[in-house]
């Protein structure tokens, strides 16, 4: 693939990524809790282990060239890791420190978890073609 091409996948994808993402922030606001983003990341690691799973087992033609859209792309620019440090933070500040640790605990055991899933779903569907 020819650079400039790899880089606009890139940018586009990580525009729709981040579109999507905020379109299901404003969908689930909530002050207590921020359930959008721990929505979005556990979602965008469970497509991003599931498509890089896949990926590895079919090095050429067609996944290969979506590869840079949606690894780098749509799922850099939908999953969040910078605003799910500033809402720690945020209920930290609140003074519900038990309300961050939560968020802390859950989020990193579904992130792993969601991955671990998609992992195997993508080595799975692999196997099948």
């Amino acid at each position: 693939m020819i650079a400039w091409r790899a880089y606009l996948a890139v940018g586009l994808g990580s525009a729709l990524g981040a579109v999507l993402r905020y379109l299901i922030s404003l969908a689930m606001v909530t002050p207590a809790f921020p359930w959008a983003t721990l929505a979005v990341n556990a979602l965008g690691s469970w497509l991003i282990a599931a498509f890089a799973a896949y990926a590895a087992r079919r090095t050429t033609g067609r996944v290969a060239r979506w590869q840079p859209f949606l690894v780098a792309g749509f799922c850099g620019g939908f999953t969040t890791f910078s605003l799910f440090g500033l809402e720690v933070l945020r209920l930290l500040d609140a003074g519900v420190p038990w309300r961050a640790g939560a968020y802390l605990l859950v989020s990193a055991a579904l992130w792993l978890t969601a991955a671990w899933h998609g992992d195997r779903v993508g080595r799975r569907a692999a196997a099948l073609n």
